[in-house]
């Protein structure tokens, strides 16, 4: 099955890495809630298990209380 374009994908944040649960063509922003394509994926927390649209909003997280 091929994941479409409005298929959100499941993933498993690891250290420098993520495998993929469930396939699909983009990941939520854990801080703004904005499509986050896989391959443009580059921030993320393995602790938290959430991916984040850039870096500013991955400072944003880590400074914010849990």
């Amino acid at each position: 099955m091929n994941p479409t374009a409005s298929e959100e994908a499941t993933l498993h944040y690891g250290d420098g890495e993520f495998a993929v649960l469930r396939p699909g063509r983009f990941v939520r922003c854990a801080v703004t809630g904005q499509p986050v394509p896989l391959e443009t994926l580059r921030y993320w927390s393995a602790e938290r298990q959430e991916p984040y649209a850039g870096p500013k909003e991955a400072i944003e997280r880590m400074v914010a209380p849990a």
